[in-house]
């Protein structure tokens, strides 16, 4: 059995909560903690292996983090726990004082960047789902994309559609590196930097 939530959240009790409810089980919060070390015995005496997946884990403080090795002690060992999280997350648990945690860790991976040529597949791909051919972005718009996102492809999606958003507006049919460009000009694509930037006045010219 795989038990999973995406909706990591900065709290214990709502944690529980979701995850009571991926699990099926029904407790006041005063008894939950009980009932779901219950639930993992009768998950794995049913002859079945408990997986249990956390996304977004580089969000939860090191308090939670260590409230739940605390709890998922003493469920049956025939269980797994998935962190899925940014390398932040490996960062802290590092630090010597996360060492209890860190020395129950069995695996670890990074996920690299993925290549040019995987994002472009990925951004034809999706074009086919819903109908449109894979010339519907210009080659040069599709590399601009690629350099851009840097390997991420919840960016490569986002500025798929945005560009593809620009070219409607420009009632086009094709997605040009224009139209690519005219997406990176909104603020959340630009750096740190390049908004503080923007938001300092030039000092006027002295005559």
């Amino acid at each position: 059995m795989i038990v999973s939530f995406t909706q990591t959240l900065h709290t214990y009790q709502p944690i529980l909560r979701l995850l009571a409810e991926s699990m099926q089980v029904t407790a006041p919060m005063k008894d939950i903690e009980k009932e779901l070390v219950q639930a993992a015995y009768r998950h794995v005496q049913s002859q079945k292996t408990l997986t249990i997946v956390i996304d977004d884990a580089h969000l939860l403080d090191v308090g939670i983090l260590r409230r739940l090795r605390l709890l998922f002690e003493r469920f049956p060992k025939k269980h797994s726990l998935v962190l899925l999280g940014h390398p932040e997350l490996l960062h802290r648990l590092s630090m010597m004082c996360n060492e209890d945690i860190k020395s129950r860790i069995s695996y670890s991976k990074q996920i690299l960047p993925l290549h040019d040529a995987d994002l472009i597949a990925f951004i034809i791909a999706e074009l086919a789902a819903v109908g449109l051919g894979a010339n519907t972005f210009d080659e040069a718009a599709l590399q601009v994309i690629a350099r851009a996102v840097q390997g991420n492809l919840r960016l490569c999606r986002n500025l798929a559609q945005a560009s593809l958003i620009a070219a409607c507006l420009d009632h086009q049919r094709i997605v040009t590196v224009n139209h690519v460009n005219t997406a990176l000009l909104q603020p959340h694509w630009r750096s740190h930097e390049a908004l503080i930037k923007q938001q300092v006045k030039p000092e006027p010219k002295r005559r």
